[in-house]
C-alpha cells in the first residue's frame, strides 16, 4: 500500500512532504498552470501536501530588496508568508517555461527574494513548452540558480511539449506516457526529500 500510494515508510512512520510548487509565468493565457495543477494532484494522491506559489496572485514586487535584507517584523506580509512557507517545506517543485532559451522573468523574480530559507532542501524541475522540446534549455538554465540558492535539483526532469494538447485545463493528462513518467519522477523526489527531511530531524545542519 505504501509503495502504491508512494510513500516511504522510516520506523514504522509514513513520510508526508510538505511541498511547495513554485509556478513561473504570469501571462493571461500562461498554460504552465495546467502543469502545476497536475503536480498538486499527482502530490495529494500521493499523501502529500502541495503548496501553489503563484507569482500572479502574489503578486510580489520586482526584487529590491530580499526577504533578509528588511529589517525584522518589516517585511512585505507576502515575504512573510512566503519565509514560512519555505521554512517548513521539505522540498521544492518548479514549474517552468521557457523564453529566450531560458527561465521565465516571473519566476527568476520570484526565486530571488529568498536564500537560506531554501537551505538543505532538494528541488525538483518541471519544464514545458507549446512546441516539442518541452522547456528543456529553460531546465538546464535552472539548475545553476537553483543550486546557487541551496536547493539543488535532482538528475530526473519531468519535460512536456505541446503542453496546449498534453494536458487538460484541470491537470489531467491526456498522454499515458506524461502519467508514468511523473511516477517515477516523484518517486526519486520523495526518496531525496524524505531522506534529507530525516537527517534534519536528527542532525542541525552545519550553518
Amino acid at each position: 500500500m505504501l509503495a502504491a500510494l508512494g510513500m516511504r515508510a522510516h520506523d514504522g512512520r509514513m513520510t508526508k512532504l510538505l511541498v511547495p510548487v513554485l509556478l513561473g509565468s504570469v501571462r493571461s493565457d500562461r498554460q504552465g498552470i495546467k502543469a502545476a495543477h497536475y503536480m498538486m494532484r499527482l502530490l495529494s494522491a500521493r499523501g502529500h501536501e502541495p503548496v501553489l506559489v503563484d507569482p500572479l496572485v502574489k503578486q510580489l514586487p520586482l526584487l529590491d530588496r530580499m526577504y533578509k535584507e528588511h529589517p525584522k517584523g518589516e517585511a512585505p506580509a507576502v515575504l512573510e508568508e512566503l519565509a514560512d512557507l519555505y521554512r517548513r517545506a521539505d522540498g521544492f517543485l518548479i514549474v517552468t517555461g521557457e523564453y529566450n532559451q531560458s527561465i521565465q522573468p516571473a519566476l527568476k523574480n520570484l526565486l530571488d527574494h529568498f536564500l537560506e530559507e531554501y537551505f538543505w532542501r532538494p528541488s525538483t524541475i518541471v519544464s514545458y513548452s507549446a512546441g516539442r522540446w518541452g522547456g528543456v534549455r529553460a531546465a538546464i538554465a535552472l539548475r545553476t540558480v537553483l543550486c546557487e540558492l541551496g536547493m539543488p535539483s535532482l538528475p530526473s526532469v519531468l519535460s512536456i511539449p505541446s503542453i496546449g494538447r498534453a494536458l487538460s485545463d484541470d491537470g489531467v493528462a491526456n498522454e499515458p506516457w506524461i502519467d508514468k513518467a511523473a511516477d517515477r519522477f516523484l518517486a526519486e523526489f520523495e526518496w531525496y526529500a524524505g531522506a534529507l527531511k530525516d537527517k534534519r530531524a536528527k542532525d542541525a545542519p552545519p550553518y
